[in-house]
């Protein structure tokens, strides 16, 4: 019998649930994979060889294609990865082939607040510490391709101060002539390193590299990683990584890896980090992890590798998209399913009680601290309030002709009359509603989840994009803006006013997406604001460009690419039975 999550944390319900776990072999033999398609790492964790897979299954009809998100969630989250974990389940509950598709976890909010996002109580994937610490090793590849960039960018910089236009000829380089003030590229980690934000580089003499300011970001914003989320295969992957730009030359043209002539050897880091990660959920069903969180800045989604392999392998693939519905799922909508032309058959909303009551007008909580004593006591007027935030959302999975069903994903100390209000609401919305009790019960409490999304998964669509790629850029952005954020218009600074111009007129960004950055925890760009904010305009303040990933990134407000570690965070509390060798902690 499974513990009690009311009386047990996630590491040691994960730790008691691995004892009956199904080895890889099993897990493969369940989907059909062959042999040579498996690629071990131990007995319970695994790389799938995508491209073996693919090849060989390439003219069997996809399965049914299902993604998860939510609504502007709480700074503590609404519980998406367990959602997707429970509907796993509760479809495996239902005897269906199913796949989850997921994000592999940063070590930044895994050893601060945020935890290792693998679900919760009986709905999460496991094995968890191989999943939250570093599991196959392809966010490493990653911090190591990033590296290599840099290195190679600082290393040409070096040589061309130190050495004439003759002397750089004699090793086979020519001048880049790379302006100092504007190097795009900085050095990456995956911890939350607040005082890696901003450093000086090459102190000492000039054998000591070159002098000059730089700075650190979280390694899953990397645009390898963004790339690693949307490359279809090996070769798009090494034409995408020689695409990124890492700084300007003093008549401001683009320097990028290929440039360096350092893309094939970043690209060599990553050619094992393209096959997708095999694991399961705590009831035995197959999860494919693939590519990592941050959808701030990039896509924050599973690749979209794992998800044509779930796809051909199974009758249902169960993936996630980060944060809420305008910010995650209006990327997996405009972007990631353009890139792989992969269409979805339904979309969840997941909607938390204790989210609602926070739009509707109740103190909103914070991380590491004591829940406010409000979201404990019933209060169906903030429920209700809160559920215009809700409807927000289903009209923005409407839009893109996908068909919607609300997760209420229930606490044990939400009310009957509140679950009543969400439900009479968003059915009234034009969404399907299921209650869910995945986090209590497991499968067994997300049976009438798992019924609406097979439901809704029968039903036709009409999937369409919010813009054709011919849309000039500032008409997407006000597009997005006012369709899915609710804004009445958009702002720009003279910086971004005229970035957009130089944009517009440069045809190759005319086949780049449009990736939008801003704050996950509102609809608007300013986090204080719940709800559904009336009369604002959204503030483009910057304009980016990541070539590589095939991005344009309009930036609203201020995002911080390098987290901060909080004075508890969950390392204290992280610990290694020196016995076994069991870690203990990992939430």
């Amino acid at each position: 019998m499974a513990l009690d999550p009311t009386k047990h944390a996630d590491w040691e319900i994960a730790e008691d649930a691995e004892k009956n776990m199904k080895t890889v072999y099993e897990l493969a033999e369940k989907l059909g994979l062959e042999k040579e398609e498996l690629l071990p790492h131990g007995h319970y964790v695994a790389k799938l060889d995508y491209r073996k897979i693919l090849e060989r299954l390439k003219d069997k009809p996809d399965g049914k294609y299902v993604d998860v998100t939510a609504i502007t969630p709480t700074p503590l989250g609404e519980g998406k990865s367990t959602c997707a974990m429970g509907l796993v389940q509760g479809l495996g509950k239902r005897n269906k082939s199913v796949v989850g598709a997921i994000r592999q976890p940063s070590g930044g909010p895994t050893m601060n607040i945020k935890g290792s996002a693998a679900g919760g109580g009986l709905a999460q994937c496991v094995p968890l510490t191989p999943f939250s610490l570093g599991l196959t090793g392809d966010i490493n590849a990653i911090m190591n391709a990033h590296n290599l960039g840099m290195v190679a960018l600082t290393s040409r910089m070096q040589h061309e101060a130190n050495y004439t236009d003759e002397q750089l000829a004699k090793r086979n380089l020519r001048r880049l002539d790379i302006h100092p003030k504007k190097v795009e590229f900085g050095w990456i980690i995956d911890f939350c390193a607040q005082a890696l934000r901003n450093i000086t580089i090459g102190i000492g003499g000039k054998m000591d590299g070159f002098t000059m300011e730089s700075r650190f970001a979280i390694a899953v914003s990397s645009e390898i990683m963004a790339i690693l989320s949307v490359a279809r295969d090996l070769k798009d992957m090494r034409e995408r990584i020689g695409k990124i730009v890492v700084a300007y030359d003093r008549q401001d043209r683009p320097i990028t890896t290929s440039d360096l002539d350092v893309a094939g050897a970043m690209t060599a880091w990553m050619v094992e980090a393209l096959n997708p990660n095999l694991l399961q959920t705590i009831e035995g069903q197959p999860v494919i992890v693939h590519a990592g969180p941050f959808a701030n800045i990039a896509i924050g989604q599973s690749s979209v590798i794992a998800d044509r392999v779930a796809l051909k392998i199974a009758d249902y693939n169960v993936t996630e998209s980060g944060f809420g519905a305008d910010i995650g799922f209006e990327k997996f909508w405009n972007l990631k399913c353009r890139y792989s032309g992969l269409k979805p058959h339904c979309a969840v909303v997941v909607a938390t009680i204790r989210a609602l009551k926070c739009h509707g007008g109740a103190p909103i909580p914070v991380p590491g601290k004591p829940m406010p004593e409000e979201y404990k006591k019933e209060n169906v007027g903030w429920v209700e309030e809160g559920c215009k935030n809700l409807i927000r959302h289903i009209e923005t999975v409407k839009k893109a002709g996908i068909n919607p069903v609300v997760c209420i994903n229930a606490f044990y100390t939400d009310s009957d009359e509140e679950i009543k209000a969400v439900r009479r609401m968003g059915e009234a919305a034009g969404a399907r509603v299921a209650l869910s009790r995945h986090w209590e019960h497991g499968g067994d409490g997300a049976l009438e989840f798992a019924d609406a999304v097979v439901d809704a998964c029968q039903e036709e669509n009409d999937f369409k994009f919010l813009y054709d790629l011919d849309t000039p850029l500032g008409k997407r952005i006000d597009l997005i803006a006012r369709e899915v954020y609710g804004a009445d218009g958009v702002s720009y600074t003279p910086e971004a006013q005229e970035k957009l111009k130089r944009m517009e007129a440069d045809p190759e960004m005319k086949e780049m997406g449009t990736c939008m950055v801003k704050t996950h925890l509102s609809l608007s760009h300013d986090p204080r604001l719940k709800g559904v904010p009336k009369g604002w305009t959204l503030p483009i303040r910057d304009i980016l460009t990541y070539k590589g990933a095939g991005f344009v990134v309009p930036v609203a407000g201020a995002i911080s690419l390098m987290p901060g570690t909080a004075s508890d965070p969950a390392y204290r509390r992280i610990d290694v039975d020196v016995e076994t060798g069991k870690v203990k902690g990992v939430f």
